[in-house]
């Protein structure tokens, strides 16, 4: 899998870039699929930092979310929430086709 860390409009610290992809790798806990993250961190706003994450997977859409917030890590954490409820929806959606006999039934 692979994880690309880019930046707009300053610089990441090494810290920051490790905490990063050290949390974004976990959504491979989510889906085995993944092939690769991209993530985007925007510093125009240094108050409000955006992060963006693009993740492809395997005979999947791509997974993607963007957030605001009032630091970086603040902004990954809840972008990482986003995505991963878009896979865990995936997910679901994908079980429920290979349901057995009883799959629809309430």
């Amino acid at each position: 899998m692979q994880v690309n860390i880019s930046t707009r409009h300053g610089h990441l610290q090494s810290e920051d870039q490790q905490i990063i992809a050290s949390k974004v790798e976990k959504l491979r806990r989510f889906f085995d699929r993944i092939n690769a993250i991209e993530v985007t961190v925007d510093l125009e706003k240094l108050d409000r930092p955006s992060v963006e994450i693009n993740v492809s997977a395997e005979h999947a859409p791509d997974f993607v979310a963007a957030t605001e917030s009032s630091s970086v890590v603040a902004a990954l954490d809840l972008t990482l929430d986003k995505v991963e409820q878009q896979i865990r929806k995936h997910k679901e959606r994908v079980t429920d086709h290979k349901g057995g006999p009883n799959a629809h039934h309430t």
